[in-house]
């Protein structure tokens, strides 16, 4: 009986995927202008916003942790320390790539890393004060202010997360790390690569979740009377988030909200984010719980504590 019906509820998830893939399709077909400049808008933020900032931090990121180390330490605020310096510091989606290669190498175990792949999750800071604090808000300041919050949101959850997970243990036996891949002969070269990856994907879903975001919009829009500005924003947001934080300034730059709604926006990341973190978290097996409750976490606290800031 079980058996059936599990099959039952399989068959139903894709049916399901099936229609929603192609009701896209279907959109993407009738609205292909639409889609082209959702596309190219995402393509242009990759290119100005993003590219620039992620790129370098990731290759020197994985170099660093390719570099063979003779006697790694086995101290457990140490390697969480050395985690969160290299992961939540590089943009998204760094602290998952820092993460990952932590556990393939046996610097950390998986519950550990999951959370860690949490905690160690953070816009960087050229984005912030570079992008958001200079060309949105106008004030290197405000850009500090939004990024202290950041970090301070993800300090306390690491802190909670990890006093709750310890119990007071101070070291971590070795039996609990994962047997660590061989090490590579060329770092450098290997953190070309690898990082190559990375940005094909973070490149691919940032243009896809925008042209989605903004067929969306326009076929809501068009069935609903709604405010656009809202809608836009709202729909951007969750798919990608960068195009979010651009339709906010485009339709609430003005508002007294315009700093808070930037900063949740930013904390939620939206799926094009999320789809980057899981793809590569899933190469390590990394649980993904703590990272669901950090996202909810940061959405509440971050803007909380950039209104105490400002």
């Amino acid at each position: 009986m079980n058996e059936v019906r599990l099959r039952y509820t399989a068959t139903n998830k894709v049916m399901i995927s099936i229609v929603v893939i192609w009701g896209l399709i279907i959109l993407f077909i009738l609205q292909p202008g639409t889609a082209h400049d959702g596309a190219e808008a995402g393509a242009q933020l990759f290119v100005h916003a993003l590219l620039p900032y992620l790129l370098p931090y990731i290759i020197l990121t994985q170099w660093l942790l390719k570099v063979p180390v003779e006697n790694p330490s086995k101290n457990n605020w140490k390697r969480y320390m050395k985690a969160y310096v290299l992961g939540s510091f590089g943009g998204f989606p760094v602290g998952a790539v820092t993460v990952t290669e932590m556990v393939k190498i046996g610097e950390l175990s998986r519950r550990e890393s999951g959370y860690l792949l949490a905690a160690c999750h953070a816009p960087g800071p050229m984005f912030i004060l570079g992008f958001v604090g200079t060309e949105l808000f106008g004030d290197t300041t405000s850009g500090w202010k939004l990024l202290a919050a950041i970090h301070i949101a993800n300090i306390l959850f690491l802190l909670f997360t990890l006093v709750a997970m310890k119990k007071g243990q101070q070291e971590l036996d070795s039996s609990q790390l994962p047997v660590p891949k061989k090490r590579v002969s060329s770092p450098f070269l290997e953190s070309i690569k690898e990082s190559s990856t990375v940005i094909i994907l973070v490149a691919t879903t940032v243009i896809f979740f925008s042209a989605l975001g903004n067929v969306l919009t326009s076929a809501i829009s068009k069935a609903f009377t709604i405010d656009l500005g809202f809608t836009k924003t709202f729909l951007l947001a969750i798919f990608e988030m960068t195009s979010g934080v651009q339709s906010a300034t485009d339709h609430f730059f003005t508002s007294p909200v315009f700093p808070f709604l930037i900063a949740a926006i930013i904390s939620l990341n939206g799926l094009s984010i999320h789809m980057q973190v899981f793809v590569i978290a899933k190469t390590a097996d990394i649980p993904l719980i703590p990272y669901f409750l950090s996202r909810i976490w940061s959405v509440i606290t971050v803007p909380i504590i950039l209104y105490f800031l400002l």
